[in-house]
């Protein structure tokens, strides 16, 4: 028995909403949110274990996803917390996929909606909301992670009617095959980080794939190298003048991956069900021990809590008092809560835990990459910190 292939007692993906979220959404969100459920839950969980163990893209995925008009939800129709559910469900289907999505519309396409010019708008939007390419976000660099705004190596230098970009990047999700790259740079005459739209294709620009990830495998993270990539000047974001213009868009990514944090635990929690469901020990399903019971309980206690917790950065958001020091919150916690809830999971499975075949060992790797990227757990701990305290433990 997989975790994709249930027995007749148990439904693919059993509804876990102890909260009755759903009422919160309008009757049309709510019948919304179950369509995206069931397809997520039909067309990329069955194939993501496949693409993942040979960390592989499927591309296939592409049309189907862009029947759903999904890129742009938020700015286009649909509420903050319809929003998030969805990149909930989406990471409960399959995180690497959710990351890939997550990429491309909360970074690329939010950035040129947010921070680009009307041209680029025009130009750039209709083909990224319908998938047609694929964009990319290039901040973090070999040497700098954590502390990229203040020690970015990557320079722009303007060159009568061109940028001229310089320097390395890492870790740059969707690299590998978008059309578009994000690229952010230190402008070598103000010295402020800025944005700068590189196609692909320019000469100099070279991106290679990360291999022997143990994590998000489907992902075609990238090294980049730009050796003086010249580009034109309408190709740099006019919104983004410093590092701080970039506020509002890094702080909705990190509440997207909060929200995928609360998706992972809820995926881990149906793989563990359903195994504890299946598996007979000692004559009865291990669902019947009471230990197996509290490890359930546990995990689906998590969940819920930083499904609550989300909900409120939900309500932040529709009331634009969000800061950073609450996706800091959202997304330290859940990934702490998401990081227990795995364990327990790929606990409930035993030795079967630790091979893809049953899922969970995918979803317990995965998990890794979800407390690291978009601001570690600790980072945005300190993050907190700073905010309850007044004092800064960031160097």
């Amino acid at each position: 028995m997989t975790a994709t292939t249930l027995g007749p007692r148990l439904a693919p993906y059993p509804d876990a909403d102890l909260l009755f979220v759903d009422d919160l959404l309008t009757p049309v969100e709510a019948e919304r949110l179950h369509d995206l459920r069931v397809l997520f839950q039909e067309k990329v969980r069955p194939i993501a274990t496949d693409y993942w163990n040979r960390a592989e893209f499927p591309f296939e995925l592409l049309p189907i996803l862009a029947e759903q008009n999904l890129v742009g939800l938020g700015l286009r129709h649909g509420s903050h917390l319809l929003t998030g559910l969805v990149q909930m469900e989406l990471t409960r289907a399959d995180t690497s996929v959710g990351t890939f999505f997550g990429v491309h519309n909360e970074l690329f396409t939010a950035a040129i909606q947010s921070l680009g010019s009307t041209e680029q708008r025009l130009e750039l939007l209709p083909d990224l909301l319908a998938l047609k390419k694929v964009g990319s976000f290039a901040l973090t660099e070999p040497d700098h992670g954590s502390d990229i705004s203040r020690n970015m190596a990557t320079t722009a230098r303007r060159d009568g009617d061109e940028w001229v970009i310089d320097g390395s990047k890492r870790w740059i999700g969707n690299a590998a095959f978008a059309d578009y790259v994000l690229v952010w740079a230190r402008d070598v005459d103000d010295n402020q980080i800025k944005g700068f739209i590189v196609e692909s294709h320019r000469p100099g620009f070279s991106a290679t794939t990360i291999e022997n990830k143990i994590a998000v495998r489907i992902v075609q993270n990238a090294d980049i190298v730009l050796d003086n990539v010249r580009i034109p000047l309408g190709n740099r974001l006019p919104g983004a003048n410093s590092f701080a213009d970039t506020n509002n868009l890094l702080c909705n990514s990190r509440i997207w991956v909060a929200w995928q944090a609360v998706g992972q635990q809820l995926a881990a929690f149906d793989v563990a069900r359903a195994y504890a469901l299946e598996r007979e020990q000692f004559g009865r399903p291990l669902a019947g021990f009471q230990i197996v019971q509290e490890q359930l309980a546990r995990m689906i206690s998590n969940a819920t809590m930083s499904l609550t917790l989300m909900i409120q950065m939900a309500r932040l958001q529709e009331s634009r008092r969000l800061t950073m020091d609450h996706a800091a919150l959202a997304k330290s916690t859940c990934s702490l809560r998401m990081r227990e809830t795995v364990a327990l999971g790929r606990s409930i499975l035993g030795g079967n835990g630790i091979s893809t075949d049953y899922e969970m060992a995918k979803i317990f790797a995965d998990a890794e990459a979800i407390y690291s990227y978009e601001g570690t757990y600790e980072v945005n701990a300190l993050i907190v910190g700073r905010a309850v305290t007044g004092i800064s433990a960031i160097a």
